[in-house]
């Protein structure tokens, strides 16, 4: 029988991964994006939809090999690692290479622990000390022991390379369009494991939660806090029913003040997440009518303050001009307030999530913790987990 070629090799592999128990539930996330073979790559990587391979590495890989490089491949589209971790990738390529690699390589691993149909190559970035961590986690703490090495070299850099170029050139639809297939196909492929009575995954479990409507939690907590609002006028008529030609009355209250919206410049927050966050502010704050807001940006200190006004609120979202880049110190905002003495009718905070372990200590103001990891809670105030669609 004539040898298979290594794009047959490949086909073969998708199938294998189809019919186990182990990885059945990526079944459909193989079949999101394009497969290409090309020899202009090292060995194989994604952009997050799309996967290339570099065929001479794959004739060096065994079989069961070539399935963990494909799985590799695949748990980078599900975890939407060249989407979510930019930032990281602009602050240190290498290391934001390093702990992607680890957070996928244990997943595979936990998945199918006794080698069923996978094989960990030698080149493979691989640590039990990393089990249960996000990407995030993993880079930082890569980071602090590259800062204790004098001569700066990391471990390398794993078996394959990572299309972050590729992935930074794609549309925001088409980013939202392919994390809509992926979601899609982990869905259809929980329903082809319970058939299949397949492994359960832990890290896929966690995707598939349904996902809170953070905006009308949003909503509920600066109406809630700003519930003073009792008296009605005429003089500056509700906004919501102008549309129709019908002026009604706007709340108004005495007691309403400021409220202060701190941004995490250092974390995991894209343009796309803090402007569609700062526009739902926008929009419940040109309800509510604060007397001002503050917009704060801050990493390691406070990076910039900007104020707005009753008035100033349509324009906020595309006249800030955020600042910051440096480490994460939520302790300094909470400072600041109390060194400038801003007393905040309210005080909401955009972050990642990873801050100190007190969170920034004791606030002074009802806090509103809107947080991009689902799995960290703040031990102050109320916090919601931001889901953007």
């Amino acid at each position: 029988m004539a040898s298979l070629t290594q794009e047959q090799r490949v086909t073969k592999s998708h199938i294998a991964i189809m019919r186990s128990k182990e990885f059945c539930m990526f079944a459909g996330v193989l079949s999101v994006g394009k497969v290409i073979f090309t020899e202009d790559i090292p060995t194989a990587c994604t952009n997050g939809r799309d996967v290339m391979y570099n065929p001479k590495f794959i004739e060096t890989l065994s079989d069961r090999e070539l399935n963990f490089v494909v799985l590799h491949e695949a748990l980078h589209k599900v975890f939407q690692h060249m989407s979510l971790w930019r930032k990281l990738w602009k602050e240190h390529p290498m290391l934001a290479n390093m702990s992607a690699d680890y957070v996928v390589n244990y997943t595979i691993h936990e998945a199918d622990q006794c080698n069923s149909i996978i094989s960990i190559p030698s080149s493979a970035l691989f640590d039990e000390k990393y089990k249960g961590m996000t990407t995030k986690q993993v880079f930082d703490l890569l980071k602090k022991d590259m800062d204790k090495d004098d001569n700066g070299q990391g471990k390398g850099e794993g078996h394959d390379s990572h299309d972050w170029e590729g992935a930074e050139g794609m549309s925001d639809e088409e980013v939202k369009e392919t994390a809509k297939q992926i979601d899609q196909a982990l869905r259809q492929g929980e329903i082809i494991r319970g058939k299949m009575q397949g492994n359960k995954n832990r890290s896929i479990d966690q995707l598939l939660e349904p996902k809170v409507n953070w905006r009308e939690q949003l909503r509920e907590f600066v109406n809630a806090t700003c519930k003073n609002k009792d008296k009605t006028s005429w003089k500056r008529p509700h906004k919501r029913f102008l549309g129709q030609d019908i002026y009604m009355p706007s709340l108004i209250g005495e007691t309403v003040g400021k409220i202060v919206v701190g941004i995490d410049t250092s974390g995991s927050i894209g343009d796309k997440e803090l402007n569609e966050f700062l526009s739902e502010v926008v929009g419940i704050c040109d309800d509510v009518s604060p007397e001002s807001i503050e917009l704060i940006y801050w990493d390691y200190d406070v990076a910039g303050h900007e104020t707005y006004n009753i008035g100033d609120y349509a324009g906020l979202a595309s006249t800030t001009k955020p600042a910051g880049g440096g480490g994460t110190r939520v302790a300094c905002l909470n400072q600041y307030l109390k060194d400038k003495m801003i007393k905040p009718e309210a005080t909401i905070i955009l972050t990642d999530g990873y801050v100190e372990d007190d969170w920034g200590g004791a606030w002074d103001s009802p806090t509103l913790w809107a947080i991009t990891s689902k799995h960290l809670t703040s031990p102050h105030g109320k916090s919601i987990h931001l889901e953007t669609e």
